[in-house]
């Protein structure tokens, strides 16, 4: 039986080879537009705060957004914002420091003892609680913000960092990144010959463990951090001294104060758009040294468990 397979002759195999990488050429052009189109909508806003701390408050408003104002105003800006009312942003700047270190270094190694003990041992209601930590991924951090403020007004830590700090401690998402990278990456071999040579579990997690998921734990330690230093509604909800504010409800009082009618210190757009910047130049420097390692826990962590 002759098989019906279409046979390209020596004499076309040159032509059907241009027209499919013409084809190929023909897209890339449409596709590089288009991401490029995406990475401008998500540089823009980057992109004009960078002109923004460099102007006045007049020219904030009255010149183009886009570009630089006559002025360049970019060391008088920082110099106000870090001696604004006694210098009260540096005690934001100490807090948020203090919320987010402290926050994601507890949530990532609380993630790792919970990732580490649902990939490796078996004990009785596993699936269930581990169900359960799943769920808690899909309910959204503001519809709990009142249930945290009623239990740490219980617990009469309201209005002190205590309320900041231990509700960031939990993370379902962390548990479950861990949980698949622990399984993925740290050999069971390598446990039962530990265990063999007579070390315990808790030092076989501290010595051998940890150190293999070290990846896995940046990248939960990152997720917190960014998510605790941008936190706004919670410590909005728990705390109300000034003392204790993050840099996001600071500067929001600072654009609450320059916005209202009548009394406000307009003044002060110029000083919110420079405490931004300061504020995310944190974050964007934590990413560039730590980025080997979150880009391979995010690696690993998308293997299927």
């Amino acid at each position: 039986m002759k098989s019906k397979t279409p046979v390209i002759s020596a004499s076309l195999a040159p032509a059907v080879f241009i027209q499919r990488r013409g084809a190929h050429w023909h897209g890339k052009p449409l596709r590089t537009g288009f991401l490029l189109v995406f990475l401008l909508y998500f540089l823009l806003p980057f992109l004009w705060l960078l002109f923004a701390v460099t102007k006045s408050n007049a020219d904030l408003f009255s010149s183009f957004g886009l570009w630089f104002a006559p002025h360049f105003n970019l060391w008088s800006n920082l110099q106000d914002v870090f001696t604004y009312d006694n210098g009260i942003f540096l005690t934001w700047f100490g807090n948020t420091l203090l919320y987010a270190v402290t926050s994601s270094v507890g949530a990532a190694l609380l993630a790792a003892l919970a990732g580490y003990v649902f990939a490796k041992f078996q004990f009785h209601g596993k699936t269930l609680l581990y169900a359960s930590i799943l769920g808690a991924i899909l309910v959204p951090n503001t519809a709990l913000a009142l249930p945290i403020f009623f239990l740490m007004s219980k617990l009469q830590i309201i209005d002190t960092p205590w309320a900041v700090i231990l509700p960031s401690l939990v993370n379902p998402f962390g548990v479950y990144l861990m949980r698949v990278y622990a399984d993925q990456s740290v050999p069971e071999e390598l446990l039962q010959a530990a265990r063999i040579d007579g070390a315990g579990e808790t030092r076989i997690f501290w010595r051998i463990a940890l150190p293999i998921m070290t990846p896995g734990f940046i990248t939960v330690l990152l997720f917190v951090f960014v998510s605790t230093w941008n936190n706004y509604f919670l410590p909005l909800v728990v705390l109300s001294n000034p003392q204790y504010y993050p840099l996001t409800v600071g500067l929001a009082s600072w654009n609450a104060q320059a916005s209202s009618v009548g009394g406000g210190d307009h003044g002060l757009f110029a000083l919110v758009v420079t405490g931004a910047l300061v504020s995310i130049s944190v974050l964007i420097l934590a990413f560039l040294f730590l980025q080997r390692y979150w880009q391979n826990g995010l690696a690993m962590g998308g293997v299927k468990a």
